[in-house]
């Protein structure tokens, strides 16, 4: 049996908003050290599936550069490989669309199933467990499927199954739903089924969901395979920051264990020396990332790499991405704050009672998150107040009275 895993990494991710400003998606930093694909990259490895094709296509130099030779992932042995394919003719138009300009690329593989893999959840998973059910039910595709609240369903596609798991109904992104069946974005196919669709659709924008799924289950043999573990799409800035702490939590409340011994998750990381805590810091539920200096106070936040913290500096309920300085009495809470970014003294940053949703952005932020982008200089006594963007290389020498206030965006 050889299996072909296609992992789908070009989205735009546009509801991260400034994380994505200058990466895609599944290149996002999360959980300290690691990056959203990383996940995929590891269950693959994991689960014994050695031949992977990554299609990407906005903005891919920061995940190419992750990637690599696919070493971190054991990737780069002599019976196997990773293969970064782009976009060589034209851009891909839609997910399916994405796979059928690579049709060249699974051809010339002697494969027997492939694999459509998100590039952009957390989780951890087996996938070979999934491709032994769909071998055992003669099935012609396989939707990796997860139990959620039906006020979600907008964002998913929605199934129906019989008894047996076999599909009888799919609906992409429905407005109202009351099935709680959601697909995950993961497929298992017949190599030479998944040609046939892909060949004989003459759709421009080709989707899994919209149109191959549709059709295939009044057609053939589609069957659901149910997933129980923990699985997050972290694409908003609420599920970001949200997922993040939640891995910081007491060892009886957190739901994806990072230490596991038997289901380990790989990264590419940079050669950085412990992490070293000053005599006055004071931490409370946190992750700690390699290079980082902890001289002041951090409380249920994730540090990344690289990061420094300044005695009286307190970071609280926040993400902090690589090399970020937080100088001497600078307050940082319920934030999230890219690379190479600089809070000067005594700053105060995501502060105060108003919780003003985002004028130009209401839908993205409305709970209080503020976000600042890449390689800012965040002035010495500047006052920032909730659900606030400001993006990558934004001057904010001339604010006027040295605040900005809830609701703003700063370009």
């Amino acid at each position: 049996m050889k299996v072909l895993a296609m992992i789908l990494a070009g989205g735009r991710g546009s509801r991260l908003d400034i994380l994505s400003e200058n990466r895609v998606k599944p290149s996002v930093p999360f959980a300290g050290k690691f990056r959203i694909i990383d996940f995929t990259l590891s269950n693959c490895t994991n689960s014994g599936i050695f031949d992977i094709a990554i299609l990407t296509q906005y903005l891919p130099f920061s995940l190419n550069d992750h990637i690599g030779s696919g070493k971190p992932w054991d990737l780069d042995r002599r019976d196997s490989k990773v293969t970064l394919l782009q976009p060589h003719i034209e851009w891909y138009k839609g997910t399916a669309d994405s796979v059928k300009k690579n049709i060249h690329y699974i051809k010339q593989g002697n494969y027997d199933y492939i694999l459509i893999l998100s590039g952009d959840h957390i989780y951890k998973m087996n996938y070979m467990k999934m491709i032994k059910a769909h071998i055992e039910k003669k099935a012609k595709l396989t939707i990796g499927c997860n139990v959620i609240d039906p006020k979600d369903a907008h964002h998913f596609g929605m199934m129906k199954t019989d008894k047996s798991l076999r599909i009888t109904d799919f609906i992409e992104k429905p407005k109202n739903s009351n099935l709680t069946l959601a697909s995950m974005g993961i497929y298992v196919f017949n190599k030479d089924i998944l040609l046939d669709y892909l060949e004989n659709m003459d759709i421009e924008d080709l989707d899994f969901g919209k149109h191959v799924i549709p059709r295939m289950v009044e057609e053939t043999d589609v069957y659901a395979f149910k997933f129980k573990g923990y699985w997050k799409d972290v694409g908003t800035y609420d599920a970001y920051l949200d997922t993040n702490l939640g891995l910081i939590e007491t060892v009886d409340k957190i739901q994806l264990d990072m230490y596991d011994p038997t289901w380990k998750i790989y990264t590419r990381s940079e050669d950085m020396p412990a992490v070293k805590i000053g005599s006055k810091a004071k931490i409370k539920q946190a992750l700690i990332s390699n290079g980082s200096i902890v001289a002041g106070d951090v409380i249920r936040s994730v540090i990344s790499p690289g990061v420094t913290i300044h005695p009286l500096a307190k970071v609280s309920n926040s993400v902090i991405l690589n090399d970020v300085e937080i100088k001497p009495g600078a307050i940082i809470d319920n934030c999230i704050i890219d690379k190479h970014t600089v809070i000067e003294q005594n700053a105060m940053v995501g502060t105060g009672d108003d919780y003003s949703e985002n004028k130009e952005k209401p839908e993205l932020l409305n709970s209080g998150i503020t976000v600042i982008g890449k390689n800012v200089t965040v002035p010495e006594n500047m006052v920032i107040g909730r659900n606030v963007r400001i993006f990558g290389k934004t001057k904010l020498t001339n604010i006027k009275d040295n605040i900005i206030y809830s609701g703003s965006t700063i370009k």
